[in-house]
């Protein structure tokens, strides 16, 4: 037995998420599942953009129907900074909330989680944000009830166990990890993603399709060191059950992600986006992702005048998905080599026949199906049509090495020489007709 403790690789591996409660018409229990919870005086966070859908105000008309003392802030930065989240902070600074309810994408259920942190356990941010930014600190102890209620299909921020923000200062997207942060509870309605317009859909869904894929093409979780049970960090790299997820999330994309672009009232195509994203937030919420990440962080911090449409804030803003599947395609073909049946089931399941390929073909398959959706849903082709050039390129490698947490996911060991070679493949204009 003395032998076995003596192994260093890990034997163990963890599967956590958030209860999930799901399909159309879920919203209306909110105020039913905040009572079973003990909440009895929540906070609704979400943004500005969302209020004009009148959403938030009628969540808050259901909870104070049912005798809850809801309160509303509406002022979440779409894309969180330091900034807005020390505004949040300020705000609920003593103030008497036993509870939180997220109303929003990834930005406002994110906002939320550090409302319901900072609230609990307050400190300064940079205790908490992740190493080597911050000090990365772990949370406490438990915290409030929050309920999450999505309205985009994109982050899985639902169910997941991180908060991510923008640090001004430094130009890098960074964040907090801990299991604590996980909602208490996710309400997943398909009908609030309904009056997305397409590219406010596509961003979010290129998301959840690089958490899928990221997490399924992963390092093994019994390829990496031994960890204590009280040191075992929330990404535990691919295992067994992150796969079941990640594979159906992939699925569901491949045949829904063209036609909820194209018609965002086809129910049926945004139910499967609304499912692939809560079953990709639970396959990287525990196995984790990896390179397309690490690099997303400084593409979006280093922003200069890239304007998405179809967003409510006119200000230079990289949408998150956006900055992830832009170096997707150039990662895939670096990865291939540690897991090529992987990456050809990937793109299978995303809809490339894979039956009459050749090996020299083989590496090229899912890069290849990656820009073909990307191509057909609008996406912009290459860093370059982000304000990129070869002079950023030094910048973005320094702020991709500084996410050590998520580069160790990497199913190859990645160093300076491989980011920039992956970034540099990935600056210029491509054709997806042409490449295939």
């Amino acid at each position: 037995m003395a032998a076995f403790f003596d192994v260093p690789n890990e034997t163990v591996f963890t599967m956590e998420t958030t209860p999930l409660k799901f399909g159309p018409g879920a919203t209306a229990e909110v105020a039913y599942d905040l009572k079973r919870l003990g909440v009895r005086r929540p906070l609704l966070i979400t943004d500005r953009g969302l209020m004009r859908t009148g959403l938030p105000d009628r969540v808050c008309r259901l909870m104070r129907e049912a005798d809850l003392a809801a309160d509303l802030f509406d002022d979440v930065h779409v894309e969180p900074t330091d900034a807005s989240w020390e505004a949040i902070a300020s705000y609920v600074q003593g103030r008497d909330y036993d509870g939180f309810v997220a109303v929003g994408g990834g930005s406002a259920i994110d906002s939320a989680k550090a409302a319901n942190l900072f609230t609990t356990y307050p400190a300064p941010l940079t205790d908490y944000l992740n190493k080597p930014i911050g000090k990365g600190l772990p949370v406490p102890g438990p915290l409030k009830p929050l309920i999450a209620i999505p309205t985009t299909a994109g982050t899985g921020s639902e169910t997941t166990a991180v908060a991510v923000l923008d640090v001004l200062s430094l130009h890098v997207k960074t964040g907090i990890s801990h299991r604590y942060l996980r909602p208490s509870l996710a309400i997943v309605d398909p009908l609030n993603t309904v009056t997305l317009p397409p590219r406010a859909t596509a961003y979010p869904a290129f998301d959840v399709l690089t958490h899928a894929l990221e997490s399924f093409t992963s390092r093994p979780y019994d390829a990496r060191p031994r960890h204590r049970p009280d040191e075992r960090p929330v990404y535990v790299g691919r295992n067994p059950v992150s796969d079941l997820w990640c594979e159906k999330a992939l699925e569901f994309l491949g045949r829904s992600v063209r036609r909820a672009v194209l018609n965002g009232y086809d129910m049926a195509a945004r139910t499967d986006l609304a499912m692939a994203a809560t079953y990709a937030g639970i396959g990287f919420g525990n196995a984790g992702v990896h390179v397309p990440h690490a690099i997303a962080y400084p593409v979006a911090g280093q922003v200069r005048d890239f304007v998405p449409p179809d967003y409510p804030q006119a200000e230079p803003l990289i949408p998150h998905g956006l900055s992830v599947i832009s170096t997707a395609p150039a990662t895939f073909e670096w990865t291939f080599p540690s897991s090529p049946e992987r990456h050809l089931r990937a793109a299978q399941l995303l809809g490339a026949n894979i039956s009459a390929i050749t090996d020299a073909q083989a590496r090229h398959v899912l890069p290849e199906t990656l820009r073909s959706l990307m191509q057909d849903t609008g996406i912009p082709n290459g860093l370059a049509a982000l304000g990129f050039g070869d002079s950023d390129v030094s910048s973005l490698v320094d702020g991709a090495l500084k996410q050590q947490r998520l580069l160790v996911c990497s199913p190859r060991d990645v160093d300076a020489a491989d980011l920039e070679a992956i970034i540099r493949a990935s600056m210029q204009h491509w054709d997806a007709a042409a490449s295939r």
